[in-house]
């Protein structure tokens, strides 16, 4: 069994040289020289907190859910859920786990004292209304809170029940959507136009030949990009096109419509489970319209609670009676929003799942444990889930060739299971 993390110094290397005769360089002078690579493709850089630690916010107008959909995600009663708005004023919070079945597989493989399955923290927001922007219904208050988070769940109500009264007074799911992309690019708008302001108070006597100056410019314009897009394009700013310095500018803002949105569609029970509701292919059509490509998701908060409060054996009954809980790919929706992924830690002392971002490299994917094994850096051993499920076992994998080593450059993959070689 391979060490879960291990500790070396580093490699030493013999640097060997020999003398060449003149007619030897001659020679290799005569030689073409192979042809340059091309240039890679520049990655792109991600939007959002450079972070492994990010936050989702559960958003809506009121009474649509989402503080039952809170507890029901987080097994607690902290979330306000009343018939009546603003029954949340603070925000609520809990780290809910994501499930995975690489990392039930894991465990039963190597049976481990200790378990731990990776995170992601969600956050009950109270409903905004129409004018939060301005101020209405504690609206600033809000929309802070909105900011706070890294990314969206944004719930919409298509179900009618007469003891859960609407806001606007009845149920319309599109004017509800309207409601919150509006109040927010309109607080985004607000926002940026005061940035554009002072950055241009203070940016009167920029020159051209001074660097910084010349920062100053590219960073004005694009602020001036980021309130086109929201104003002349009519795009939320996750939408718009940048480039890999304009995103660090736009990353800098905290824009509430930078962030990635998840729609959850909150239907009766008995829409869900026969999967129809006369809603659904209209929301879907605004979505493609107003927000192509983000993801959508229908389930009913009235099945979870109810799936949640059975036993087991009761659970397994009314799921083979077409009864399935989404509480689980909704969480993985949302963590794949933020651009999380997770590498796995092996033994049999623990099985844990570390989340990293996308694109992370393996220096700083070893620092997510402990900074020492980032900053003292050797190597990584590192094999894939899907290697180790094939060959069964670490030593079958390695007998097979499949176990790496890789340096500093290595970009981690989703489900990688890693070895961290450390210096003294």
């Amino acid at each position: 069994m391979i060490d879960r993390f291990r500790f070396c110094r580093p490699p030493l290397v013999l640097f060997l040289t020999r003398s060449f005769s003149l007619s030897a360089t001659s020679q290799a002078k005569a030689r073409k020289m192979p042809p340059k690579k091309a240039s890679a493709q520049e990655k792109k850089t991600l939007l959002g907190r450079p972070s492994n630690n990010l936050r989702i916010g559960i958003v809506g107008v009121p009474n649509v859910g989402k503080s039952s959909f809170f507890n029901v995600l987080s097994n607690s009663d902290l979330g306000k859920a009343a018939n009546f708005p603003y029954a949340t004023i603070n925000p609520e919070e809990a780290r809910i786990p994501v499930p995975d079945v690489r990392f039930e597989w894991l465990c039963d493989l190597y049976k481990p004292a200790s378990r731990v399955p990776a995170f992601l923290t969600c956050i009950d927001i109270a409903g905004l209304t129409a004018g939060a922007s301005t101020g209405a219904g504690l609206g600033n208050a809000f929309l802070s809170h909105v900011r706070a988070v890294d990314g969206i769940f944004q719930m919409v109500r298509a179900f009618d029940d007469p003891e859960v009264t609407h806001v606007e007074g009845e149920v319309n799911p599109l004017r509800d959507m309207e409601i919150i992309q509006t109040e927010l690019r309109l607080k985004d708008i607000e926002w940026v136009e005061k940035h554009i302001e002072g950055l241009k108070k203070s940016g009167r006597s920029l020159g051209n030949n001074n660097l910084a100056d010349r920062a100053r410019k590219e960073e004005i314009a694009t602020v001036e990009k980021v309130l086109k897009t929201l104003t002349v394009d009519n795009k939320d700013v996750r939408k718009g096109e940048w480039s890999n310095k304009e995103i660090e500018v736009v990353n800098g803002l905290l824009l509430l419509t930078a962030k990635p949105v998840t729609y959850l569609v909150n239907l009766s029970e008995a829409d869900y489970i026969r999967k129809k509701n006369k809603w659904l292919p209209k929301i879907k059509g605004w979505i493609d319209t107003n927000n192509p490509g983000d993801p959508l998701i229908p389930f009913s908060v009235e099945l979870e609670e109810r799936l949640a409060a059975l036993s087991e054996e009761d659970k397994v009954a009314a799921q083979n009676e077409g009864a399935q809980g989404t509480m689980g790919k909704i969480m993985q929706a949302g963590y794949a929003s933020l651009d999380l992924i997770r590498y796995f830690t092996c033994g049999p002392d623990e099985v844990r799942a570390w989340t990293i971002r996308r694109s992370t490299k393996a220096p700083q994917a070893a620092g997510v444990i402990h900074s020492d094994f980032e900053n003292k850096f050797v190597c990584g051993e590192i094999m894939s889930y899907e290697d180790l499920k094939e060959y069964g076992s670490e030593a079958a994998v390695k007998a097979a060739g499949k176990l790496r080593q890789q340096g500093k450059p290595y970009e981690m993959v989703d489900g990688d299971i890693a070895y961290w070689k450390s210096g003294a």
